[in-house]
C-alpha cells in the first residue's frame, strides 16, 4: 500500500510539453509565460479536458517576469479555463516543476481539489538585465523632480559606470560559487574522471537521437511556430548533437576550473527556453471522467545540504526517504529518471546511492545500492534535451510515466537536484 496519499491516491493523466530550445535560438521571441500557456493549451487540447473541471494551476519559474510574477495566473487566464481558477507560482530552483507537482498533488490528497493543472517554464532568452545601484538611485530621483531642470540636473550625475548592465548569474549567494565551479568540486571529490563525464554525455545524446528518430520523446512534444515568420514548426529539441563523439567532447577545454577542472560545455546542460505540464486527477475522479491514467504518485520527498558542500548532492539524502516512504527499495525500480545538471553531477549522485557514508548521513544502516545503468536515463536527459529551469520537473516526470507504460514497468523514480544545495525524488507506480 502506498503511504502517500492517505487513501486519496493522485493519478498522473498526461503530460506534455514544448520543444527544448537552446537559449537564443528558435524560441528566443516567446517569453515563460508564452511557453506556458502553449503547454498546457496543448495539454487541455490533446486530453479533450473541460476546462471548467480544474480545480487548480499550480506553475513554477526561476527567473520570474518582474511585470508578472505569477506566471501561473497568466497561464490560468488562457481561454480554456473559467476566470475563477485558482492559480499560484512556486520556485524551488531546478525543481519547481516538481514543487509544483507535489503542490497540486497535496491538494488533491486533502480533498481540496479532484483535477489540477501543474509544471513550469523558463525562457533563458529572456533574462531581466538589471541597471547598476547608481542608475536606480538616479532614475528613482528624477522621476520625483518637480520640473525639467531639476530632472536634467539629477539625470547629469550619472557616470559611465553607471550604465554598466548587471546580469543574473547562476551562483550561490552564500557562496559565490557558480554550479558549474560545484559539480568541478563534486567530481574532485568524488573521483569522477573527465572520461567518465565525457562518455555519460555522449550517451545522453545518443539516447535521446534515438528517442526523438523513433517518436517516443516526440510524442510528448507539442511543436511550436518559430517566429517571426511563424512559417516554420520546431518540433523536437535543438540541442541533441546527433553527430557528436567522444573525441570531440574529449577535445574541449574545461570552463569553470580552467587549469584543473572536468566540466566542459559538452558534459553540462545547456541554457535552455521551454515549457511542460502534467495532468493530475484523483483516482476517482479519473475514473469517474474517463481518464486511464499513466500512473500514481507513490511517494515524494525533498532534501537540503549545505551549498558549500556539495551542492548538487542532495537528492543522496532525499532517495532513501522517498523510498522508505513508498515502502520500496532501488532495486524496485524498474526505470529510474536522474535529472542531468552536469555529468560529473550525475556520476556523484549515483556513487553517493552505493556509498556507506552517505547512508550514514541519511541514517540508513545501508546505502541504497547501484542502479542499472540499463535502467537510467534511457532516452537521454537534461544535457542533450536541455534544462529550462522551471520546466525540467514536468518533463521528467512525463517521460519516466510514458516509458514505464510502454516497458510494462509498474515502479519508477526521479531524482532533480537543485540550486541552494536541494533535492527532490519522486516514487511513481502503475498499477
Amino acid at each position: 500500500m502506498p503511504t502517500y496519499g492517505n487513501g486519496r491516491r493522485v493519478a498522473i493523466v498526461a503530460g506534455v510539453r514544448t520543444p527544448f530550445a537552446r537559449s537564443g535560438t528558435a524560441l528566443r521571441s516567446y517569453t515563460a509565460i508564452d511557453l506556458g500557456r502553449f503547454a498546457v493549451a496543448e495539454l487541455v487540447q490533446r486530453t479533450a479536458l473541460d476546462g471548467a473541471t480544474v480545480d487548480a494551476l499550480v506553475f513554477g519559474t526561476v527567473v520570474p517576469n518582474v511585470l508578472a510574477p505569477n506566471i501561473a495566473r497568466e497561464v490560468a487566464l488562457l481561454p480554456h479555463f473559467p476566470k475563477t481558477l485558482q492559480a499560484w507560482a512556486v520556485s524551488r530552483a531546478c525543481a519547481s516543476a516538481n514543487q509544483a507537482i507535489t503542490d497540486a498533488a497535496d491538494q488533491i490528497v486533502l480533498g481540496h481539489a479532484d483535477v489540477a493543472i501543474a509544471g513550469g517554464a523558463e525562457s533563458l532568452s529572456q533574462v531581466p538585465i538589471l541597471h547598476s545601484r547608481g542608475m536606480s538611485d538616479v532614475l528613482v530621483a528624477a522621476s520625483r523632480a518637480k520640473s525639467l531642470s531639476q530632472r536634467a540636473a539629477t539625470i547629469a550625475q550619472l557616470r559611465p559606470r553607471d550604465f554598466v548592465p548587471i546580469t543574473p548569474a547562476i551562483a550561490e549567494p552564500s557562496t559565490g560559487e557558480t554550479m558549474g565551479q560545484s559539480a568541478d568540486k563534486m567530481a574532485k571529490l568524488n573521483g569522477i574522471s573527465r572520461e567518465a563525464q565525457d562518455r555519460f554525455a555522449l550517451a545522453s545524446h545518443q539516447k535521446a537521437a534515438a528517442g526523438l528518430d523513433d517518436g517516443r520523446l516526440t510524442a510528448e512534444i507539442a511543436p511550436m511556430p518559430v517566429p517571426p515568420a511563424y512559417e516554420e514548426m520546431l518540433a523536437e529539441d535543438n540541442g541533441v548533437r546527433r553527430d557528436s563523439t567522444y573525441e570531440q567532447l574529449a577535445a574541449l577545454k574545461p570552463v569553470f576550473d580552467r587549469p584543473y577542472g572536468t566540466v566542459t560545455a559538452g558534459n553540462a546542460s545547456p541554457l535552455t527556453d521551454g515549457a511542460a505540464a502534467v495532468l493530475l486527477m484523483s483516482e476517482a475522479r479519473a475514473k469517474a471522467l474517463g481518464y486511464t491514467p499513466l500512473a500514481f504518485i507513490r511517494s515524494y520527498a525533498n532534501a537540503a545540504i549545505d551549498p558549500g558542500e556539495q551542492l548538487l548532492q542532495a537528492p543522496v539524502l532525499a532517495a532513501p526517504v522517498a523510498l522508505q516512504r513508498a515502502g520500496l527499495s532501488l532495486q524496485d525500480m524498474d526505470l529510474v529518471e536522474l535529472h542531468e545538471a552536469f555529468a560529473a553531477q550525475v556520476l556523484s549522485n549515483l556513487h553517493g546511492f552505493a556509498s556507506p557514508q552517505w547512508a550514514a548521513r541519511a541514517g540508513r544502516s545501508a546505502p541504497l545500492g547501484e542502479i542499472d545503468p540499463a535502467r537510467l536515463n534511457v532516452m537521454g536527459g537534461s544535457l542533450s534535451i536541455g534544462h529550462p529551469f522551471g520546466a525540467t520537473g514536468a518533463r521528467i516526470l512525463t517521460t519516466l510515466c510514458h516509458e514505464l507504460a510502454r516497458r510494462g514497468g509498474q515502479f519508477g523514480m526521479l531524482s532533480v537536484c537543485a540550486a541552494g544545495g536541494m533535492g527532490h525524488v519522486m516514487v511513481v507506480e502503475r498499477t
